[in-house]
């Protein structure tokens, strides 16, 4: 284990009541869950995201924070936020990190491994 490592873990869920398919408008919200999982109190500063279509289109976003917030998270400790995208298809995938920097000064990098956007799947 790492003296600088925070843990993500990601759920994401379509939203029906938002989307309209027929102007290729998908929405899809995403739990995000970060856990300090290192030994030295961090601070998460800015995100980057990689947003990629069905279609291979991309769009980054970058930004201080999450939802507003700049959490310094102690070893152990976990915050929890609630966010979303859209996509001009029914499917695609978003992956990124989280800049942070540890109550020592040392900056490092939290990756967010890629996860699926997709319509539930249904059964005819």
């Amino acid at each position: 284990m790492s003296a600088y490592e925070f843990t993500v873990t990601v759920r994401t869920q379509y939203l029906e009541e938002q989307s309209e398919p027929d102007r290729n408008h998908y929405v899809f919200a995403y739990a995000i869950t970060i856990k300090n999982t290192g030994k030295v109190a961090a601070q998460l500063i800015s995100r980057h995201w990689v947003i990629t279509n069905a279609n291979s289109e991309v769009q980054e976003v970058r930004g201080l924070g999450v939802i507003g917030h700049q959490p310094l998270l102690q070893p152990g400790e976990n915050f929890e936020y609630s966010s979303g995208t859209s996509l001009a298809t029914p499917q695609g995938s978003m992956s990124g990190e989280f800049f942070c920097v540890a109550e020592d000064g040392k900056q490092f990098e939290s990756r967010v491994p890629e996860f699926v956007l997709s319509l539930p799947r249904t059964l005819h």
